[in-house]
């Protein structure tokens, strides 16, 4: 049934910014110190930071609360003065999205049991800032409206994307601005099916990215996740105990646990997706972070960079003051220097760094990554 409580209004409005994962397909800019959305990789300003301004186009930054790795706090505090240290919330150890979720918004809902959370990502870079502010307005009324609804984001596409998931889109949804029923999710497709999905023109990206209320999300998880209810309920009740129930949670993410199901009627609940029409980028590796930066000359280049007759690559110099980064005659490549390491790779073969890396910490040592 529909909810007698209506639409949430701007104090029972919270945005939760996920913040965890080692980015480790940026190394050796990303290491376990400093994690890519950390760095200052837009003009000294990290992803974080980028995704703290756009939550806080929408709400207050007492309402903004993060969750990452307990490693990364005080960075993450030096970073967002503006958001009260009670809303930072150290995860003992990674355990995927549906830990991370489901524990940030039990937090919420236990101070707040009206609350409607937003649930943002902060490694992606979303413009104009506008139209992500308009679409996550509507996401708050779609999910205040309706207590068996689960909203998420559906970025329209611009081309035949393999890497990311997608979603089915259905019926738009009377009286809601810009939402449409889901009908199922689809995980990252080959190249005939892409294409299909972007000639049929109702398949969206799957942004990642969440809306409900957060007794609604509560509810869901205890239904069909059982397990994770029960700690994370423990967690709640008992916060001195979280480095010792946390990391009993099992390793799960929230599409494959939540959100799928739902949208197949799991639970009595289903899946609505607001439209976000921006420009929309997951900066998950090298090709990504060149395509965000531009180019100069035919090269992203940062830091004492000498390229000549070169194009296409990307070129990095972190290494001490002074260090000297050269290149002639080359096409299409990483360059990275980063204090103690240099990567170079084709960007086509950027997707094996994550590899690598398990390589250098087995012949290398932890100090290198």
């Amino acid at each position: 049934m529909e909810s007698e409580l209506g639409p949430a209004g701007e104090a029972s409005r919270y945005v939760v910014i996920l913040a965890g994962g080692a980015g480790t397909r940026l190394w050796p800019l990303s290491r376990q110190g400093t994690p890519k959305q950390i760095l200052p990789l837009f003009e000294g300003t990290s992803l974080l930071q980028l995704a703290f301004e756009r939550a806080r186009a929408v709400v207050a930054a007492d309402h903004i609360l993060i969750c990452a790795s307990a490693t990364y706090l005080d960075v993450i505090a030096a970073q967002l003065p503006e958001v009260p240290a009670a809303n930072l919330l150290g995860e003992p150890t990674g355990r995927d999205s549906l830990a991370a979720i489901a524990w940030s918004t039990a937090v919420v809902a236990d101070r707040d049991p009206d609350a409607v959370v937003a649930v943002l990502s902060a490694d992606q870079v979303i413009t104009p800032l506008e139209r992500f502010a308009a679409a996550l307005d509507d996401a708050f009324i779609a999910a205040a409206a309706d207590d068996r609804t689960l909203v998420t984001f559906g970025v329209v596409p611009s081309a035949p994307e393999t890497g990311f998931g997608y979603l089915h889109r259905g019926e738009a949804v009377a009286g809601l601005a810009h939402t449409w029923e889901v009908l199922e999710f689809a995980e990252k497709p080959d190249l005939a099916r892409a294409e299909a999905y972007l000639a049929a023109g109702d398949w969206w990206w799957n942004s990642g990215m969440f809306c409900w209320r957060a007794a609604t999300l509560n509810d869901q998880v205890f239904q069909l996740v059982p397990a994770v209810s029960e700690r994370i309920q423990a967690i709640i009740a008992a916060p001195e105990q979280l480095e010792m129930i946390y990391p009993g949670l099992p390793r799960v993410s929230v599409d494959y646990a939540i959100m799928e199901p739902t949208s197949q009627g799991a639970g009595g609940r289903r899946v609505r997706a607001v439209e976000l029409p921006v420009d929309w980028h997951d900066v998950g590796g090298f090709p990504a972070l060149a395509e965000q930066w531009g180019s100069t000359a035919g090269n992203a280049i940062e830091g004492l960079v000498v390229a000549d007759q070169s194009s296409g690559n990307l070129l990095i110099n972190r290494g001490a003051d002074g260090h000297l980064v050269a290149v002639t005659g080359v096409q299409d490549l990483v360059v990275v220097v980063d204090g103690d390491v240099t990567l170079v790779c084709p960007l086509s073969a950027a997707q094996n760094v994550k590899q690598l890396v398990a390589q250098v910490r087995s012949v290398a040592g932890e100090r290198y990554v």
